[in-house]
């Protein structure tokens, strides 16, 4: 059966009916829930793994995902200090941006810990144990490639990465950055952040997320890739250049529909939408990385990546 693209337009409201809207109704941040944010996200994989051409990468992922889950219950991040948070709250800049930030070491044992315990589950790809075993190596010899490497992905570069071991590593930077988030005072974020970058941490957004129920209904959320909040922006508006004329969205005939590619022909970039009103239980990570199929298809009619997923890395090849 021949697979294409179809695109649906959604109406843009004039300048005049944003600025009527009564913005204080709608809730700006949803700070991450740290009792259930990776349990979620694990059971999903889970489900989305059946019938999956990718089964066993979602099942993989799945189970990292359930030691990021343990390793949060006992961490404790050092929180960033008063100073540091009222120079954000002067400058209106992210409290906890990720990139230079002073990482404690803390950060290496939570890694330490996710590679034990999926390495010493049962039925572990061959593939995903030699990366686990080049980790504890490094863990015990080699710490400073594994700070290089957090930098790597913390940016989101990609040349000279080694994606096998970037998805664990990444893994447990977002623990260490869910756990501040979540202790996280909201009332401490500036009013007004950097535009497309997570206000809390600066990360990028994996995707967004049209939500549904009480003061959520209707409106979208960009989805933290790294510290797993959760910020409003308005819908039909592309996340990554602003352009409200350009945007369109890609879907695959007959598959989800509660997953569309939101496409911008002014940067010529995309990110996925998802629409919990389609489908409840969608989860930004784990539903973009099901759905490789839709960035195929959008990738060959000539968009990008303005992000990535935190749980799949294409290391770049050097020149």
């Amino acid at each position: 059966m021949f697979v294409y693209l179809e695109t649906q337009l959604q109406r843009i409201l004039p300048r005049g009916e944003i600025e009527a809207l009564d913005h204080n109704t709608i809730p700006r941040i949803q700070l991450p829930a740290r009792d259930s944010v990776f349990a979620t996200r694990a059971a999903r994989l889970r489900q989305l793994a059946v019938d999956s051409p990718v089964a066993d990468y979602l099942l993989l992922m799945a189970r990292l995902v359930d030691a990021q889950h343990h390793a949060l219950r006992g961490c404790n991040a050092p929180p960033a200090s008063e100073d540091r948070i009222a120079l954000a709250q002067a400058h209106g800049m992210p409290p906890l941006q990720a990139v230079g930030w002073p990482r404690d070491p803390l950060w290496r044992d939570i890694l330490r810990q996710l590679v034990d315990e999926v390495a010493g589950g049962q039925d572990v790809p061959a593939e995903a144990l030699e990366v686990c075993a080049a980790l504890r190596r490094a863990l015990d010899e080699d710490t400073e490639s594994l700070e290089d490497l957090a930098e790597a992905v913390l940016s989101e570069q990609h040349r000279g990465v080694d994606g096998a071991a970037a998805p664990f590593v990444m893994a447990a930077l977002q623990v260490y950055w869910t756990d501040l988030a979540s202790r996280f005072d909201e009332k401490q974020l500036p009013v007004a952040s950097p535009f497309g970058v997570c206000p809390v941490c600066a990360s990028l957004p994996v995707a967004s997320v049209v939500r549904v129920g009480g003061q959520f209904e209707g409106y979208r959320y960009l989805c933290c890739s790294l510290c797993a909040t959760q910020w409003h922006m308005v819908r039909v508006k592309c996340s990554h250049c602003e352009d409200v004329e350009s945007v369109a969205y890609q879907a695959i005939e007959g598959r989800a529909p509660a997953i569309k590619a939101e496409t911008c022909d002014r940067c010529h970039t995309y990110r996925k939408i998802f629409y919990q009103d389609k489908d409840l239980h969608v989860e930004p990570v784990a539903d973009d990385l099901a759905s490789l199929m839709l960035d195929v298809l959008v990738g060959e009619a000539g968009y990008s990546r303005a992000s990535g997923n935190p749980l799949l890395w294409h290391g770049a090849e050097e020149e």
